[in-house]
């Protein structure tokens, strides 16, 4: 008894319920901040039509206005000659480093009307090509002339690689054999060979290859 009477003290002051510490005040202030921070956000999605479309198409909507803004970026830098595209005068570069496949334009010469005339680039290589014929004591000489209709990048990278389309070429001519030679058509099909070769080379150092034709302007066989 002696206990509870002096525990009574603590409960009430004069008759009444003491009073709520500050706790209680901390915690119906932080109600209500949130309260209206959710009330905002709330206003805020209505006002923007969040809710009148379905999860997925709220979503898509949203990336692409991020895609539309990022291409906004990436053709400004363009503009000036580089923004974000990687470009050393080869073309883009992929992911790896090395060159995506971007083709030149093509040139036209002197534009009609709707007849488009495009423009002849030619490049002889410097030196003749000189294999032996396979199965055969003979040998077989060329002198190739390459023809494209792109620009002029096209031609700087032949010269550039012309080294090694050298060795790939004569990797085609050390197959024919003396029975091909002997065919109507043996130097269409092995400027076709040719062209492919080179075009692969191209594409495998830069990404492109574009080169249309292969002439020999000189032929022999002894």
């Amino acid at each position: 008894m002696a206990e509870e009477a002096a525990a009574a003290p603590e409960e009430q002051v004069d008759g009444e319920p003491k009073k709520k510490g500050p706790l209680v005040k901390i915690i119906l202030i932080v109600v209500g901040v949130l309260l209206l921070i959710g009330l905002s956000v709330g206003g805020t999605l209505f006002a923007t039509g969040f809710f009148s479309k379905k999860p997925k198409e709220a979503v898509d909507a949203q990336l692409d206005k991020l895609e539309g803004q990022g291409d906004g970026h990436a053709q400004a830098g363009d503009g000036h000659g580089g923004g974000e595209k990687k470009d050393d005068g080869h073309g883009k570069k992929d992911d790896h480093g090395k060159p995506a496949a971007e083709a030149p334009q093509k040139e036209l010469a002197s534009p009609e009307g709707e007849a488009e005339r495009w423009k002849f680039n030619y490049y002889a290589l410097e030196k003749p090509l000189l294999s032996n014929v396979a199965g055969s004591r003979k040998v077989m000489q060329v002198t190739l002339t390459i023809m494209t209709h792109y620009d002029d990048r096209v031609i700087k990278n032949v010269k550039t690689h012309e080294l090694a389309l050298r060795a790939g070429i004569l990797d085609v001519m050390r197959q024919k054999t003396e029975s091909d030679l002997l065919k109507p058509d043996f130097r269409k099909a092995l400027a076709e060979d040719v062209k492919l070769v080179i075009n692969s080379l191209l594409e495998k150092y830069e990404g492109f290859g574009g080169i249309e034709d292969v002439m020999f302007t000189e032929f022999i066989v002894q």
